[in-house]
């Protein structure tokens, strides 16, 4: 799909992420329709960004019925980037029913429900493309990120399923799935060190693989380091080692430290 003079819908806008896909968007001529819990931050990326026509739908995905009410804002749409997360670190417990219930929502409810928004129409013009920004820890389980790794599991499984429906009517489904990326996501999130030795990806990559995914009609782009890519596909194959290796003593360390600075933000 070319994205010249197309409209989308973005999730999660003024997160690192967000900001680095909006703006490889919009400076290939993308409308876009930006979508984030503060209308401050998205009236100033709006105004950033190349191009005319972008608007903002401030929205808290992670309370009751925020996703179809801002597919209703939205209205039709190109392109669907279904990008807004919550971190999801941190022992079960831990989480009051209401944290579990919005991370629940905003890392998996809230794209299926948009996806099942904008398809209709989609299918009705014989067009269309959806981007889920999943990561890695939807191949790969991690300590202390049971919640976050059943959403981003999930939420592969439910992008690759919609694949298989849509791809055959000319949608096109796409994920693209982060590593450890420097400058945003959830090490950057909570001040926390990378695990030594394993690389790290940037924010314009992930934002380069969205347009590749989208104008490629790729079903899965990755972006991550050799080494990461690696040890996800290791982790798929071989799910008992890998939890256990994972478990060891720089693991765990890691993810407590990504667990700590993160408490505030579930």
């Amino acid at each position: 799909m070319e994205l010249a003079s197309r409209t989308a819908l973005l999730t999660g806008a003024t997160g690192g992420l967000g900001r680095a896909i909006a703006e490889a968007l919009a400076s290939r001529g993308t409308r876009l329709k930006l979508s984030g819990r503060k209308a401050e931050a998205l009236e100033a990326l709006a105004k950033e960004l190349p191009g005319e026509g972008h608007e903002i739908l401030p929205a808290n995905l992670a309370e009751a019925g925020a996703a179809e009410k801002l597919a209703a804002e939205a209205g039709e749409v190109d392109i669907l980037l279904a990008n807004a997360g919550l971190p999801g670190t941190g022992r079960l417990p831990d989480y009051s029913t209401g944290q579990l219930t919005g991370t629940l929502r905003v890392n998996l409810e809230a794209p299926m429900l948009l996806a099942r928004a904008v398809e209709p129409a989609m299918l009705e013009k014989g067009s269309g493309h959806m981007v889920f920004i999943a990561s890695l820890s939807g191949k790969s389980a991690t300590p202390l990120s049971s919640v976050y790794n059943a959403t981003k599991f999930g939420l592969r499984g439910f992008a690759l399923g919609l694949r298989a429906d849509l791809d055959p009517q000319g949608i096109g489904v796409s994920i693209v799935s982060p590593g450890t990326i420097r400058d945003a996501g959830m090490y950057a999130d909570s001040g926390a060190k990378p695990i030594p030795g394993l690389g790290t990806g940037s924010p314009q990559q992930v934002a380069d693989a969205v347009v590749k995914a989208i104008e490629r009609n790729k079903a899965e782009i990755t972006v991550a380091p050799l080494q990461q890519r690696f040890l996800a596909h290791f982790a798929l194959a071989t799910p008992g080692l890998s939890v256990k290796i994972a478990s060891g003593d720089a693991g765990q360390k890691a993810a407590a430290a990504v667990a700590k600075g993160q408490t505030d933000k579930r």
